[in-house]
């Protein structure tokens, strides 16, 4: 067994103006920005999945031009997250799960499934939801992380829940929504929102190295001292573990430059 599991920084999509002048090279047509930011990054979060579905022969042609390693976290349809009844989402995650994301095959990284601010947690209904998660779609394994936004999510139980399904939380650094450091899969996952375009490369530099610091930590099977857990009663397995940080929001005309340089350092 490795001593460590994989680390991948990345970004929020591949199509953004800003990053014509900042991120891609001059006069670089549209069709080939995917294949540039692949050989510069090893993930992409795709939030256009949160919005509509795709066709299959379209993440086929994804995983057609990024390289073996390189994996793209798709966002769930707002369809499944954005009602009343969690629960009762089962059409719209089947509808999501069977459009053809299996054709990006090992190129296919974790599913995220965001939430409402405004959605409470409903122990009942969220594991009504959980249960809705399939552990692998037409063969292949998938993983799920989820990402509340509401700090009634800040409980023991609710941690306790999604480890029991193997499901992560988000690491999520805001400035409003809350954060689950707590291991809870065999992965961790981190949406790193505080950036800003007046530094080049999105984080301050010191916390580059502070970031750097804890993913290392957590692929290797511990927990960052610094963060405060959210249930510290709840022993988590001590082994490698895969982590995807992605700088997202904040910043984004530097976030390729941080995503860079947070790997580099790792």
């Amino acid at each position: 067994m490795s001593k460590s599991g994989t680390i991948r920084t990345g970004i929020g999509g591949w199509t953004f103006d800003p990053w014509n002048e900042s991120f891609y090279p001059a006069k670089l047509p549209r069709t080939r920005q995917l294949q540039h930011a692949a050989s510069k990054l090893r993930a992409i979060e795709v939030n256009g999945t949160y919005y509509g579905s795709q066709k299959p022969a379209t993440f086929a042609k994804w995983a057609s031009e990024v390289p073996d390693g390189f994996v793209f976290s798709l966002k769930a349809s707002r369809y499944c997250t954005n009602r009343k009844v969690l629960s009762e989402g089962g059409a719209s995650a089947e509808k999501f799960l069977t459009q053809g994301i299996t054709e990006l095959g090992d190129r296919l990284g974790p599913i995220l499934w965001q939430f409402m601010a405004t959605k409470q947690f409903d122990p009942e209904d969220f594991e009504g939801f959980l249960k809705l998660l399939p552990k692998e779609q037409d063969g292949l394994p998938l993983r799920h992380v989820v990402e509340p936004r509401h700090d009634s999510f800040r409980t023991p139980e609710f941690i306790e829940l999604i480890r029991k399904y193997g499901v992560a939380a988000t690491v999520a650094d805001h400035e409003d929504y809350p954060m689950f450091p707590d291991a809870t899969a065999d992965f961790v996952y981190a949406r790193l929102q505080r950036g800003s375009d007046d530094i080049s490369t999105c984080y301050p530099p010191e916390d580059i190295d502070l970031w750097a610091k804890r993913l290392k930590t957590y692929a290797e099977g511990g927990m960052p001292d610094d963060l405060t857990l959210v249930a510290p009663d709840q022993t988590a397995p001590n082994r490698p573990r895969d982590v995807f940080a992605f700088f997202i929001t904040g910043g984004k005309v530097n976030a390729p430059e941080g995503a860079m340089t947070l790997q580099q350092k790792i």
